[in-house]
């Protein structure tokens, strides 16, 4: 993966569908600046969604740091998406 902005962009974008198809939400509401409450996404539906990503992108996301910090989709969204950038880079 590079840093190519259209990348990112297509990367995020097919992180937003995980979160609106694993989470059950309307995908309109994924919007960068909802929060995961207003989403009414339980911890349990996280880990349903980093499962999902993980057999999509075929990476270890683990569950910390940033991740746990995550409280805006936008920020959930950056943190899953650095992470799988840099498996990618070592795979």
């Amino acid at each position: 993966m590079t840093d190519n902005p259209q990348d990112i962009a297509k990367l995020k974008e097919e992180i937003i569908e995980v979160i609106a198809s694993e989470g059950m939400v309307d995908r309109t509401k994924v919007t960068p600046d909802a929060t995961i409450e207003s989403l009414d996404l339980k911890s349990v539906d996280i880990v349903m969604i980093l499962t999902a990503l993980e057999e999509k992108f075929n990476v270890y996301i683990p569950m910390d740091g940033s991740l746990q910090e995550a409280k805006t989709v936008e920020s959930l969204i950056d943190a899953i998406a650095e992470h799988i950038q840099k498996e990618r880079e070592t795979q």
